[in-house]
């Protein structure tokens, strides 16, 4: 990524912050399009701007797995009725007035692990990256919005779906070393059998979930960061 296009939108969030709380900043996009990764670097810039920053997850915020089969949609787990979108907000509500609360989502368990809930006081500057925030393209006039600034990650759909399954072996070839991780399940069917699975998944569930409601989030953001090869950041585009 460059750190010229990272540092510029640094100094452009140090001056949106309020007078008052921590400014809320949204980073969302696809599956895979490195977002964590983003958002990280960003605190970094912040940080080095004086500027205090937390980043919290919105997979926190994803309904249990036991509430996921109890509800039957274990399988759209990303899509935008597997997450508990009411505690989100109020999570986003409470911590422009004192310290909040935010579960924890583990990959390796592939379900929320309470054991390592945050409790976040409010910073200068709270990041909160993930998916589920297209709320901008169902919102009426009068509901407030929980974020002072969105933005989306953009990519071409071959490179979040190389990506995707780039980071998808990744988790099987740890898994080899740790049985309790949930892509131990995989090591049975080798290399290349969970090479299909991991297209299956991008295919059914990640694109779908893309296509018919991640990219809302786009139109209504204020800054779209359009990615390339190697996650190199190609422009910075705010949205008219």
């Amino acid at each position: 990524m460059s750190d010229l296009h990272i540092d510029a939108i640094a100094a452009r969030l140090v001056a949106r912050r309020p007078a008052a709380g921590p400014l809320v900043v949204g980073i969302t996009g696809a599956v895979a399009a490195g977002k964590s990764t983003f958002a990280g670097q960003l605190r970094d810039a912040l940080r080095g701007r004086g500027q205090t920053c937390e980043i919290v997850c919105t997979d926190g915020f994803l309904k249990t797995n036991e509430r996921l089969i109890a509800e039957g949609i274990l399988e759209q787990k990303g899509f935008p009725p597997s997450y508990d979108t009411a505690a989100l907000h109020a999570a986003l509500s409470a911590i422009r007035g004192g310290p909040a609360t935010f579960p924890i989502y583990s990959h390796v368990l592939y379900d929320i692990d309470p054991a390592l809930a945050q409790t976040v006081s409010p910073p200068d500057v709270l990041i909160v990256e993930g998916l589920n925030l297209h709320h901008r393209a169902e919102a009426g006039p009068a509901e407030p919005d929980p974020l002072d600034l969105l933005i989306y990650i953009d990519a071409d759909e071959a490179l979040l779906e190389a990506w995707f399954i780039e980071r998808f072996m990744g988790l099987y070839e740890a898994a080899e070393q740790d049985p309790t991780s949930f892509y131990a399940r995989f090591r049975p069917l080798g290399r290349e059998g969970t090479l299909g699975v991991a297209r299956q998944v991008w295919q059914a569930i990640n694109l779908k979930n893309l296509r018919e409601h991640i990219v809302r989030a786009r139109d209504g953001a204020d800054l779209v960061v359009r990615k390339g090869e190697g996650h190199r950041i190609v422009a910075v585009e705010p949205v008219a």
